[in-house]
Parts: structure tokens; sequence; C-alpha cells
């Protein structure tokens, strides 16, 4: 028996199994879910073609009878959304939320066995559902020991993945792999992976609240099962009553840069819990940061200290002649002498060291227009962090401090918590613990008005739409990993992370390295391995609503036609399109300025960088209004630029264009291009 329901859904019955199928508005995309063998299962097609083979679903409890085997489909529900919605800030200001959805209701016959629903949502840019758990008899304390669901990957021989390993000792911060797919081990997520027919995928998860992070554990060939990271019990989720799970997410296009041109992840999200965010200000900082890691000053107290009241006042100085927003100081509080890795039981968040004087520093900040942007490294030990929390924001906030980045400095799985018992515990970064630490402070900082940038965080999956104030995070290799990363960042880094990690959400990069020479040239020293105008160019390749100019001002003061780029570009943006590019190879993006302070809103901007391979890229110019003309003001790789040598080789040109032209992008060896189409 099949029962219509317009392209939506499709029902099949027979004494044996019943099947449901969901399709994409566009109808590229089908999910059937089935309870054939009495087994809740998915697959997934793409424009017919398999992409996800029959996957299992359900899970294992300590005590309760596991949802896998003897459960059939009870009841479905279904709806379709066609809206949009705004961000206070973002990528786009509008974000269209077009998709299909079926909930599934799996039950036992038997009494007392369970119940669950599974929630699928079908958008023409990917799939993501959940699990409901309903309040229950036998449930009322849950302990989660496996995640059943699987990922089967339909020809995985022949499919190409780029991937990080998983509850390693450092956390997110590894460079990429390209292997087959069948080579992929235990891996984070965003997973991204290519299949032989040249359909793009990503696997990930969306609105993780209050549950273990998932990584992809390969265990038959091409087969992942969701591998939830445990409490240092072994336990991997703890619930009471009724619950849900984190979406998981399945991105599919038929280009790379169909996958970076999507909004699954932030549509999975519930929206704004905050209320008025207008105290959320995008923008771009400098600071106190760099030095620290080419070893010209120091973290700690000492005849080096960076964090002293002259150097944050030269700093403030430099912020409000270029028109930056913040000045962000690292080692100003007591804590950080010795060792400071593994100094958390010692960090003091409210007591500045003798050379740093808050108080006369926020005042002077204020007649520049420049705000201090604070730090917390808790070096893993977040109960120290948590006990002083509320006293830290409390001061930040007297302090006319808006953001704050925090530090989670600790090797995985050593993050540092002291139970109920007084006994200290050790727990992974993303596991259900941390994710809860997390989102707690974040909630906190909301009450005093500050934003948050997490570094060694937990993955991004979307949480800014609900929380406007988590402002960006790190989650990747960032750019210090080129003042003493063995080795450092590779050329192919950037257009790597464009379709695996950012695919999650904004990255504080820290880009706009102007001194590539500081350990010297060539490839075998630590330095950026990138030309100056990749540096320029990853302002808006690598998105995120606060950019640093990471670099010494001395670096800028001595450039200042490149610097003039960092200047002029915004962090806020109406709208976003990745143009072209491949994985790991290059990547092209556009962007349109959001209407926000000194931006009119009328000028875009484009980036574009690439790896080891020089490339000569054609780009049409289609994006930008019709009938208007723009002065694009260029900034490319010179002739003889190439960045082993001569990373400096820059060529800034003007040209009056329209949307009718075209222009010729010719990127040097780990080279890039920086425009900005300014409105005549």
């Amino acid at each position: 028996m099949r029962i219509p329901a317009l392209v939506l859904l499709a029902f099949a019955s027979n004494s044996y199994a019943q099947t449901v199928e969901l399709k994409s508005p566009d109808t590229q995309i089908t999910v059937i879910i089935s309870d054939e063998n009495t087994t809740p299962s998915y697959s997934i097609e793409f424009k017919n073609n398999p992409v996800i083979n029959k996957s299992l679903l359900g899970f294992e409890f300590k005590t309760q009878a596991a949802f896998s085997d003897g459960f059939k489909i009870k009841d479905i529900k279904q709806q379709s959304v066609d809206s949009q919605w705004q961000q206070p800030w973002g990528e786009r200001q509008t974000v269209t939320d077009k998709h299909n959805e079926v909930a599934v209701t799996f039950t036992k016959k038997e009494s007392n066995s369970g119940t669950y629903t599974i929630r699928f949502r079908a958008f023409n840019s990917g799939v993501g559902f959940r699990y409901e758990v309903p309040k229950q008899a036998g449930f009322e304390q849950t302990y989660i020991t496996k995640e059943l669901t699987e990922f089967a990957i339909n020809d995985s021989q022949n499919a190409k993945a780029w991937w990080i390993p998983a509850r390693g000792w450092n956390r997110y911060e590894y460079v990429y792999n390209t292997t087959a797919l069948n080579e992929a081990a235990l891996a984070h997520t965003p997973f991204t992976f290519k299949t032989n027919d040249g359909t793009h995928v990503s696997i990930h998860e969306a609105a993780l609240v209050d549950y273990a992070g998932m990584v992809l554990n390969q265990r038959r060939p091409g087969t992942f099962t969701a591998d939830l990271t445990p409490w240092s019990d072994g336990i991997a989720v703890k619930k009471q009553g009724a619950f849900n799970t984190p979406w998981r997410t399945i991105q599919i296009a038929d280009s790379a840069v169909g996958l970076v041109n999507s909004d699954i992840i932030l549509n999975l999200n519930e929206p704004n819990k905050l209320g008025d965010v207008s105290w959320v200000k995008p923008g771009k900082y400098v600071g106190i940061w760099w030095g620290m890691h080419i070893n010209t000053q120091t973290w700690g107290s000492g005849k080096k200290h960076g964090a002293t009241t002259q150097t944050t006042k030269y700093y403030m100085d430099f912020a409000a002649e270029y028109g930056f927003d913040g000045v962000l100081v690292e080692g100003w509080n007591e804590g950080w002498d010795g060792d400071w890795y593994f100094n958390g039981d010692v960090f003091n968040f409210t007591k500045p060291y003798d050379d740093f004087d808050i108080k006369a520093l926020t005042q002077y900040g204020k007649q520049k227009s420049v705000q201090l942007i604070g730090h917390h490294e808790t070096s893993g030990n977040v109960s120290n962090y948590h006990d002083q929390m509320e006293d830290a924001f409390a001061l930040y906030e007297k302090s006319n401090v808006s953001q704050v980045k925090t530090g989670y400095v600790a090797d995985g799985g050593n993050i540092k918590r002291i139970d109920k018992n007084g006994i200290a515990r050790h727990e992974w970064h993303d596991g259900q613990f941390m994710v809860n630490e997390y989102l707690y402070n974040v909630k906190l900082a909301a009450k005093h008005k500050i934003s948050i940038n997490t570094h060694e965080p937990i993955k991004d999956t979307g949480l800014r739409r609900t929380y406007p104030n988590w402002i960006a995070r790190e989650g990747a290799r960032g750019q210090e990993y080129n003042a003493w990363g063995s080795p450092p960042n590779p050329p192919e880094h950037v257009p790597m992370l464009a379709f695996t990690r950012m695919l999650s959400g904004p990255m504080d990069f820290t880009p706009g390295i102007f001194d590539m020479s500081f350990s010297g040239l060539g490839d075998d020293t630590n330095r950026p391995q990138t030309t100056l105008a990749k540096q320029l160019a990853l302002y808006v390749v690598l998105y995120s609503p606060i950019q640093m100019a990471a670099d010494l001002p001395k670096n800028y003061l001595a450039k200042p036609d490149a610097f003039q780029f960092i200047q002029d570009v915004p962090t806020d943006w109406q709208q976003s399109i990745a143009l072209d590019g491949e994985v790991g190879d290059f990547i092209v993006f556009a962007r349109k300025e959001r209407k926000r302070d000194k931006y009119t809103g009328n000028d875009w901007y484009l980036g574009a960088v690439t790896d080891e391979k020089a490339r000569t890229i054609e780009v049409k110019l289609d994006f930008l209004e019709q009938g208007k003309k723009f002065e694009a003001q260029i900034y490319q790789d010179g002739k003889n630029a190439e960045w082993k040598n001569n990373p400096y080789d820059l060529n800034i040109e003007k040209r009056v264009v329209t949307t009718n032209d075209k222009l010729t992008l010719k990127l040097a060896t780990s080279g890039g291009t920086a425009i900005r189409f300014k409105a005549l």
C-alpha cells in the first residue's frame, strides 16, 4: 500500500516492512527510512544515485534494553517549511530555511521496552536527523553507552576523503589528511569526501547541547559509526527524562563550493534565545599576542612581559589611528609565570600583574574609542575557572570589555574538573561535560553583555544562531603554528579549511602576517608558507565576525599600501558566495558588505587563495549589481612572487568594472588575490 503525499512523502507497508520516503524541496535528495527486519535504518540518494547505503539507527544503554532490533514504525508526521530569518551578524543577513520534514516514531510491541522518534529534514543541500526520546517508564535516568547511528558510504572504495584524527592529544589542531575514504580511521567532523561520480559530501552535526560530541569511527570498510566521546567513567551521555540528540547532518552537493554555500547547520539550530543582542559587535582588532609566539615578548612577568600598561596604550593608539575596534591583551593576569601550559590551578582571573593597570587602560580606551578585549586562559582546569567566572566577567563588564577570548590549552582527554567529592577527574574537550561547560561560559557572559571567542573549543555546530554572543572560536590549526609549528601550516591548509572546518562556522584564524622572514625565508623554517597577497585574501576567505590584524604594528607600518586592504575590509556581510574551488586546492569567495557603522553596504570584496600550485583563474563578476560601476582595487601576487623566497612581491592596481566583466586572477605558489569592489 502506498499513501500519496505531494512529492514529500511516500509510505509503503506490507507484512514484512514499512518504508517512508522523504524528498528535498527540489526532489534531488531522497531519504528512505525503514523498519525492515524490525530494525530501524535509513539511506540517502542524490539525483537517483545512492550516497548513503542502508545504515542502522538506535542506541545502547547501561541498564535499559537497546533501541535497535525489534522496533517497527508506529507513526509518521510530516510538514514543509519555507521561511526566512535574519542574522544579527553573519555571512549573510537573510537565511532561507526551506525543507521537508518527517517525524517517524518507532516502538516495540512488548510493554515497557521503549519508544522514540527520529525527525528527518531534507534540504536542497542535504539532510539532518535527530533522535527524540519522550518521557516514558523506565527512562527516568538514562546512561547512553553507544549510539548506533551509521553512515554507510556507497562506493567507498573509490571515494576520496579529507579529515583529521579524533580523540588525539592535539584536539582539532592537526594538518588535514588526504586519503582514500577507506583509510580514514577515527575522524573528527566535519568529515568531507568526494565520490567517484563527483558528488561532494560532508558529515557533521548541528545544535550540540548537553550531549557528547560525535566523531566518526570506520568499522567495516566504508561504514562509519557515530562514536560518542565518553566521560571519564566511560559513559557516553547521561540524561534524565525526555531528551533530544543533536542533529546528524549530511551535506550533499555536486561541487565543492556547493557544500560551502549551504546554511543547513544554522537552520537546524534554534532561534536566538538572548533577545536584544545589539551589544554584540563584529569588528577588527589588534593585540599583544604574536610577539609571544615569535618570542619577542612573554606571557609571564619579567623584562619581556608583553601585557604592560605602556605597551597596551601603544596598541590602543595604533588601533585608534587605523580604525580597529579593540586590543586583545594576553598575559595580563597572575598565573602565567613558569610553564603556563600546566598552570591551570593557579590562574587568577581578577588580579592583574603589577605592571598592568586595568583601570587606567579602561579610561584610556574610552578616550580613544578602543576597547580592551579580554582573555581568560584556563590551561585546562575548568573548575578553577568556573569558580571565578562570575567575578571575572563582572570585572570585565566594569572595565568596558565586551569581548573575551577564552582558552582551554590542555592535551585532549586532560581537562581537569573537580567532582562533588573533591576528586580530580580528567575529561575530553568534546565530551558531554565540556559541551555543557563551554555553553555555561557563553550564557553567563551574555548576562554581562560579553561575547565569547573560544580557543581550544568544542567544535562549532551552529549555536551562534541560538546564542549570538558566541561570536567565534578556533577549533583548527591557526596562524600561531606558523610561528613555532613543526611543521608550519602547509600551503594547502587554507583551501583545505574552507571545505572542512569552515563548514561548521566562523574561525578566529588570526590572519594578516606581513613579516614572513622572522625566522628566515625558504621552506624549512617556522613561518607562514604564503605570499603577502594570500595573507590579505584570508580576510575574505576565512569568515569570522571578528578578525585580527595579527602581526606587530611596525610590520604594517612598513607596508602601508598592503595594510590599506586590512583597514578597508569589513567583517560583517550582507551576502557571501563561494564562486569556485576544489578541496585543498583553491577557493574563490565573493562577499558583499553589510551596512553597519562606516560601511555603506554597497561594496563587494573578493578573496582567492591557492595551494602550492600557481594558478590562473577566470572570475565572472556577475555577482555585482546590474547597472552599477565599481572601482576594483586589486591586491595580487606580483609577476615574480612565490611563497618560498619571494613572498612580498605584490602588485596593486585599480580598474573600473561592471557585472558584465571578467577578471583573470594569477595566483603564485601558495598565493592569493584580494579585491575591494568600491561602488562608484
